[in-house]
């Protein structure tokens, strides 16, 4: 069955199995409302199965700032679009990306936008 088709309330959990995962997880429902006023759902899983709602729904924000990171240096700095073919222009290229990254960083400090802003 789909995760969309588990009845589960918001702020509650559920044990679940994915096919291809061998241990349990742990399911939540997070519904919010968006500025147009229509609601959203998110469903969170996570293999920590001693959390509560209330926990997972707190630590998912954090996660996805982690996350930010390498799509930022693959998009933004053109990570995955390296030309190289040698070790040396290849960890020329990585460390570019890597300077870029954290110039694009700067900038976003100090005008309060984001990478992709224009």
């Amino acid at each position: 069955m789909s995760v969309s088709s588990v009845q589960l309330e918001a702020n509650a959990t559920q044990a679940i199995w994915l096919e291809g995962v061998d241990f349990p997880l742990l399911l939540s429902v997070q519904v919010f409302t968006n500025k147009d006023g229509s609601q959203g759902v998110v469903y969170l899983v996570t293999s920590d199965t001693a959390l509560s709602a209330s926990s997972i729904q707190t630590i998912y924000p954090k996660r996805w700032k982690v996350e930010a990171y390498p799509k930022s240096v693959k998009s933004s700095a053109s990570f995955a679009k390296s030309p190289t073919k040698t070790i040396r222009t290849q960890s020329n290229h990585i460390f570019a990306c890597l300077w870029a990254y954290v110039k694009l960083e700067s900038l976003r400090i100090k005008t309060r936008m984001n990478h992709v802003a224009r």
